[in-house]
């Protein structure tokens, strides 16, 4: 399944969020908060050096990747119905 690290206050996430409701895509969330520290903030740092998000893993796949409209072009493909 795949996992979307995203902050709810994030527009360019509320984008993905929204995309993945619409089309009722499973997935499992990894909410962070930009501005405060967490387990899973620090995860994405390791995984990635930064934590920018949105942010997508696909265990299946063996992608990650950044960008709100590259996650939905990659879920478009791979996951919609």
């Amino acid at each position: 399944m795949i996992q979307l690290y995203f902050d709810p206050a994030c527009p360019f996430c509320i984008r993905v969020l929204d995309f993945l409701a619409e089309q009722e895509i499973p997935f499992e969330p990894r909410q962070i908060s930009l501005g405060a520290d967490s387990d899973t903030r620090r995860e994405l740092i390791e995984m990635t050096g930064r934590s920018t998000v949105p942010f997508l893993v696909d265990p299946e796949r063996d992608v990650r990747m950044h960008e709100s409209l590259d996650i939905i072009d990659y879920i478009r493909t791979h996951y919609d119905r």
